[in-house]
């Protein structure tokens, strides 16, 4: 991938788009119109993962030294629990990813665009900075552009959580800030919903009087002719899946659980296995290889074998059970999630929240106060700030009721 795009000239509307040729060289430099972070897991990692886990080492471990011991069948069948349970793991997984990539393959947006004079329908991930986008009702938009003629009203509740469709006015060339609009769609957000003058319909309660379009958000209603300013990473959704990508997996309560259990029981069983083994050599006077043995012995007793399979084979069960109601689990440590959620917070949208609000601004009939940054609260805004925490503490007493 290429650094962050530079700013396109604004093109006419009559501008033939992009040659072939030019085309191909952009896809080639930029490359592909695809988010970061949509690689599938390799089959390599995936049992990474699972040999990685304490419980599954303490398997492995404990069928090793039966092996050394020569205890073959008791080896074969430990060992064979750690195999099962990474077949169980694959087929979850690769189960749930040919899913989800064929969702992501009907989903995957094609593009109308200009080219050599043209009009051509293309794959979404063929779309490059430059090109014309030839717009319509119900159409997904591939990637951040400005429109450059007709009236739009898009859904942009991907981004901004606002399910009312906002209208999207081309600027005026030479108008102040015009020039400017597709040139920042790769580094700016999307524009603040803000209402409409009374009396317009419910479509057009939100209006936008910027031309940035935005990849991945649909249009509702219109036709226009945009040009592309930014690709793949370099738009607003692909920062979003940048983050997502770049986010570390959190270890479940279960594993957690799980990890504790293997370090106090393998602590535990090392300490009876040695002081077995002193007491053998030392006390009764029996040779090192026989004390060894049996403080091994011990050992093997105390450790629960049985414990990891057990785990593995009731998160499979569960997620064989929520994949019959159409849920789909990318890994089995999601089904504990799922299971332990007994309250899900989202706003009138669907969008998650985070359980935190913050005041944007004060305002009052004389003066506006923004807090962000500010070290103290000027004396004119005591009184708002008391009534409106009256009005929380009031609120809370009616909702207790």
């Amino acid at each position: 991938m290429s650094a962050d795009p530079t700013p396109l000239p604004r093109t006419t509307p009559s501008h033939a788009g992009l040659s072939t040729a030019e085309a191909a060289r952009r896809l080639a430099q930029d490359g592909p119109n695809l988010l970061p972070g949509s690689a599938p897991k390799t089959t390599f990692a995936i049992v990474r993962d699972v040999l990685t886990e304490p419980m599954f080492l303490m398997l492995l471990a404990a069928g090793g030294i039966y092996l050394a011991l020569g205890d073959r069948a008791e080896a074969i069948f430990l060992l064979g629990f750690v195999f099962v349970v990474i077949g169980i793991t694959l087929v979850q997984e690769r189960k749930t990813q040919r899913a989800l990539e064929s969702l992501r393959d009907l989903s995957a947006p094609r593009a109308l665009v200009i080219r050599d004079g043209e009009e051509q329908r293309i794959a979404g991930r063929d779309v490059v900075r430059g090109d014309l986008l030839v717009l319509h009702e119900g159409d997904r938009i591939a990637a951040d552009a400005q429109l450059l003629e007709g009236l739009l009203e898009v859904d942009e509740s991907l981004l901004t959580g606002e399910a009312v469709p906002v209208a999207k006015l081309p600027s005026a060339q030479g108008e102040p800030g015009s020039a400017s609009v597709g040139a920042t769609a790769a580094s700016a957000g999307p524009p603040q919903a803000r209402p409409a003058p009374l009396g317009g319909s419910a479509a057009h309660e939100v209006a936008s009087v910027g031309a940035s379009l935005f990849a991945s958000t649909v249009v509702t209603r219109g036709v226009g002719v945009a040009q592309v300013q930014a690709t793949a990473a370099h738009t607003a959704v692909g920062r979003i899946s940048a983050d997502l990508a770049a986010t570390a997996e959190a270890v479940s309560a279960l594993q957690e659980g799980s990890r504790k259990l293997v370090r106090r029981l393998g602590a535990g069983a090392l300490v009876l296995a040695s002081a077995q083994v002193l007491l053998n050599w030392l006390w009764n006077g029996r040779p090192v290889l026989d004390s060894l043995l049996s403080g091994i012995a011990l050992a093997m007793a105390i450790l629960p074998e049985e414990i990891p399979v057990i785990l593995t084979v009731f998160l499979a069960l569960g997620a064989w059970r929520i994949s019959q109601k159409k849920v789909l689990t990318r890994r089995i440590t999601a089904v504990e999630a799922l299971g332990a959620i007994t309250v899900l917070a989202v706003d009138k949208t669907g969008t998650l929240t985070a359980n935190r609000m913050a005041v944007a601004a004060l305002q009052t009939a004389d003066a506006q106060f923004v807090p962000q940054g500010a070290s103290e609260l000027p004396e004119e805004f005591h009184h708002l700030v008391e009534f409106a925490m009256l009005a929380v503490l009031f609120f809370l007493f009616l909702f207790a009721m």
